[in-house]
């Protein structure tokens, strides 16, 4: 074990360290470049870090990453608001945004249903997409989930549940996108052409 010497620089150490994908090695060079900075900017990356940690909140309309009660997707009139694409994470999020194919507005889950890891249908927001469902004019639910067993046990749970207080029709995404892919690691053409190309979502 590397022996520091500063117990501030071995603390800072093995809080990087803790990032994903972030080592002990990669940890250290990133300390060492912020000793290298000015104060000022340093001082300001560690505000930023603050500030990412107590400001930013979730949309209380789509569960998104949001610096106010409601996200700019779903403050921004020129969306669709009667399609709704329920996907399982912010990155999903991000990735159809980069596409700039789909013009509808978005629900988070938070995750997917999946037994093996503990995740019931009560550990997601699926509670609040069924009163968006009931109380919202929607046409269309997009199912953008996972291509994955989980995915589609979650896709077969959220349509039975849905179909019951909405006449909205579903769909999902083309398979474009390979069996057991995430979609933030789908290249963006590919992606987007899912998006456009959907097809009528049936129960199994």
């Amino acid at each position: 074990m590397t022996d520091y010497p500063s117990a501030l620089l071995e603390k800072a150490v093995n809080e990087f360290s803790r990032l994903p994908g972030v080592g002990r090695k990669t940890a250290l060079r990133f300390c060492l470049h912020l000793l290298k900075l000015p104060p000022a900017e340093s001082e300001e990356l560690g505000q930023t870090i603050i500030r990412l940690r107590t400001g930013i909140r979730q949309c209380e309309v789509c569960h998104n990453l949001s610096d106010s009660s409601r996200c700019s997707i779903c403050n921004d009139r020129r969306r669709d608001t009667s399609v709704v694409c329920i996907v399982e994470s912010i990155r999903d999020v991000l990735a159809i945004e980069n596409t700039t194919q789909f013009r509808g507005v978005y629900h988070v889950l938070g995750g997917i249903i999946s037994p093996m890891e503990g995740i019931g249908p009560t550990d997601l927001s699926l509670p609040q997409l069924e009163e968006r469902a009931a109380k919202s004019t929607i046409n269309e639910f997009i199912l953008a989930l996972p291509a994955t067993l989980e995915g589609d046990t979650t896709s077969y749970y959220i349509y039975r549940k849905l179909s019951a207080v909405s006449s909205a029709t579903f769909s999902t995404i083309a398979r474009g996108i390979a069996v057991g892919d995430e979609l933030e690691y789908t290249d963006e053409i590919t992606l987007g052409r899912s998006i456009l190309n959907r097809t009528p979502y049936h129960s199994r």
